[in-house]
């Protein structure tokens, strides 16, 4: 489990193609002191198995279903991500709880930059549209936000200096991807409440 509170911005090494998957190699040296082989560690946003650390980097394999889930598949080397170690119990929960399973994708559809602040509206799959309010929680790579405005296709996000320095919300422009995990509070939720409504009145 995550709180979408990045912890560095990080970096890809190297990328190997392996057939239906890949093998990334990432740096990230604050999120893999003490990292061992099983751990996870959320890469944009998707959690990922640590297969190999050392010297400050961390190869992990991303499998078929998750380059098609999420937007990793477009890496390349030297391509910056947001990295996350998963929260540690007792830990303040600075951000919501995050799952690391990506719902779909979005992409940045403009930016609107204000003196101490910048809007960022971005695309909104519609089968996910329901789980989106103004003033709840998303994440976006990683980055736990709260809703500004949510319509039908898209939502507004306002990012702070803190979150545009140190994020790779910072360099994102128009037309890039992003990843999207939505509350999976409001998940459980809708699943809850569709049984309950199915079930045989007695």
């Amino acid at each position: 489990m995550f709180t979408g509170i990045v912890e560095e911005l990080g970096e890809v090494t190297a990328v190997e193609k392996l057939g239906d998957s890949s093998r990334f190699r990432l740096r990230g040296p604050v999120v893999t002191e003490g990292a061992r082989h099983g751990d996870s560690i959320a890469v944009n946003g998707v959690c990922l198995t640590v297969v190999e650390t050392g010297d400050g980097e961390f190869t992990a394999d991303v499998m078929e279903e998750t380059l098609k889930r999420s937007s990793l598949g477009a890496l390349d080397v030297g391509s910056r991500v947001n990295l996350e170690r998963p929260m540690a119990v007792g830990g303040r929960l600075g951000g919501h709880i995050v799952q690391g399973h990506v719902d779909g994708t979005g992409a940045v559809v403009a930016r609107t930059p204000s003196e101490n602040w910048e809007i960022v509206k971005v695309s909104l799959p519609a089968e996910l549209s329901r789980y989106v309010v103004e003033k709840g929680s998303i994440t976006v790579d990683g980055v736990s936000l709260t809703v500004v405005d949510a319509g039908p296709d898209y939502f507004t996000i306002s990012l702070i200096p803190t979150t545009l320095a140190l994020t790779t919300l910072g360099l994102k422009q128009p037309g890039d991807p992003v990843n999207l995990e939505v509350d999976v509070i409001a998940k459980y939720v809708e699943r809850l409440l569709g049984a309950r409504g199915q079930e045989d009145p007695k």
